[in-house]
This record gives C-alpha cells, structure tokens and sequence, in this order.
C-alpha cells in the first residue's frame, strides 16, 4: 500500500506501520529530519482513503491550543445581538455562547470527530519541541483518546484516530509516552532504498544523473557538517537540477544547485572549491567500479 503511494519503506517500518494500524497503538517515529517521518502519515491517509489532520508541534503549545478555542469575537457578536433584542435571560445568553457553533476545532478535537470514510490520521509532528506539560496532556488524550473542553465536557472518541508521532530528537521525550507507542527510528537509507526512493519522486531523471545525485549525497553525509541533507533534499536538488536541464553533475553545477542540499553556509563554505570535485572524482571512481 506505501508503495502504490509512492512511499519507499524497508520490511521493518512496514512492519511496524502495519502493527501499528492493526493493534490500533500510537507509532513513535524518531530520526534525523528529511527521512520521510512525516510523509508517512501522508502516504497512510492517501492509501486508506482517510482524512490526515496534522498537529504541527512549537516551543510553547498548550492543551488549548491543540484542542479548541472559542471565536470571542463571534460571540461579543451575539452579545450585542442580544442586548439589542433586549433579552434579560442571562443563563439562556451564557448556554447559548458556549454553544458548539462557537466553538473553532483544532487538530485532538477534530481527530475525536466520526469522519467520512473512517477515523482518520492523527499526525502530531515535531513532539521534540513542545514541552513536559504538554507531553502529560498528552499522555491523558491518547491514552483514553478523549479531550475535555470545560464548558462542555468530555468527548471521546468513538473509533480512535490512527496516531502518528515524530520526533527530530532535539530533545529527549519522556519515556512514559514512548511506552504507550510502537516506536521505530528512521534511519537515512542506503543507496539502492536512496534511489529507489528518487526514481519514485522524480522518474523523469535519467539513470545516470540519479545515480551520481543519490552517490554524492550519500558521500556528503559522510562529511562532518552541522546539518546532513536529508531525503527530502536529496528529491529537491534532482528535480532543481532537472529544471536546469543537467544531464550530468560537475563542480559548477554543484556550486550553483548546492542551496538545495545545504541549509547551512558554514557547510556550504566547506564545498568551495576543490572540496567538491574530490567528491564528485570519489563518487564516478565508486560507481564505475560498482
């Protein structure tokens, strides 16, 4: 099923996707960023026709946030509207603002929701940059797969979500939460799962280009940089070099498309050059011999 989505997998994460969806648990995916983390939770949705709703993680994230707010202006609007018809029922007014049309969804709330098609894809990406309390929140909302919104109360869940978590490892996540999740660290792939990969997401590329673009990636990781490219950098560097037509990579090619690779000019600076043709010499001698 991943791969009909174009999502290029080894047995173990397959596996592991696969229990996950059939014992209905939480799957942990931890690993460096651009290893296709998030993209699986895309793939999962796409291959079992279910909605993905996506809990994007930042410094600072709360319950309220995640689960739901009230639109306050919406309803400053119904108070005025009822001042102006003169109503005097003050508790009728207060039931009536903190009815659910007032109410805006965020992503736990709407993933408790029965959904079209089935219970959909809960993707809680980035869990690294949140903090403890929000962890314990957590632990509450997958653990019963239920929110609580004060003015209204408890809503569970009828069928849970198919939950995915990710985790760029800036941090330790407490273990209490991986214990309640299958877990799987995503490794960056070797050059066969690597081009396999680039010729799934960019097939328009010639065999050779592949191979040299896949080879010198896989040599850059190599190299001691602050940030390693990713497979999501690899896939955007071939179709940028694709844009310009390249049938084949050189060291001018490299310097002018390298903004696709690197994020960083300190590793940027360490391709200038000779650095890059001694790569790229390393990566035709390996291939030619291969």
């Amino acid at each position: 099923m991943l791969a009909g989505q174009n999502y290029v997998c080894g047995r173990a994460l397959g596996t592991v996707a696969f229990l996950a969806l059939r014992l209905g648990r939480p799957l942990f995916l931890e690993g460096e960023p651009g290893t296709g983390k998030t993209e699986i939770a895309r793939a999962l949705a796409s291959g079992l026709g279910r909605r993905l709703i996506r809990l994007q993680c930042y410094e600072g994230l709360d319950a309220a946030s995640a689960v739901c707010e009230w639109n306050f202006a919406a309803q400053m609007i119904a108070i005025r509207t009822a001042e102006a018809a003169g109503a005097a029922d003050r508790s009728a007014l207060e039931a009536e603002l903190f009815d659910e049309r007032f109410l805006i969804e965020r992503p736990l709330l709407q993933a408790m929701r029965p959904q079209a098609g089935g219970p959909p894809v809960l993707l809680i990406d980035e869990l690294d940059r949140t903090d403890e309390p929000f962890e314990a929140f957590l632990l509450e909302a997958l653990g019963d797969f239920q929110v609580t919104v004060p003015e209204l109360g408890t809503i569970r869940a009828a069928e849970p979500p198919i939950v995915i978590l990710t985790s760029n490892r800036t941090r330790e996540v407490h273990d209490a939460l991986k214990r309640r999740c299958l877990y799987h660290w995503v490794d960056y792939p070797d050059f066969a799962r690597e081009l396999e990969i680039l010729q799934a997401r960019a097939p328009e590329a010639a065999e050779t280009l592949s191979r040299e673009v896949v080879a010198f990636v896989q040599k850059l990781r190599a190299e001691d940089l602050f940030k390693k490219p990713g497979v999501s950098e690899t896939i955007d560097w071939a179709k940028c070099l694709l844009a310009l037509d390249v049938i084949a990579l050189s060291p001018d090619v490299i310097a002018d498309t390298i903004g696709a690779l690197l994020k960083y000019q300190d590793d940027i600076q360490r391709l200038e050059g000779s650095e890059a043709r001694r790569l790229l010499d390393a990566v035709r001698d390996e291939l030619a011999t291969a």
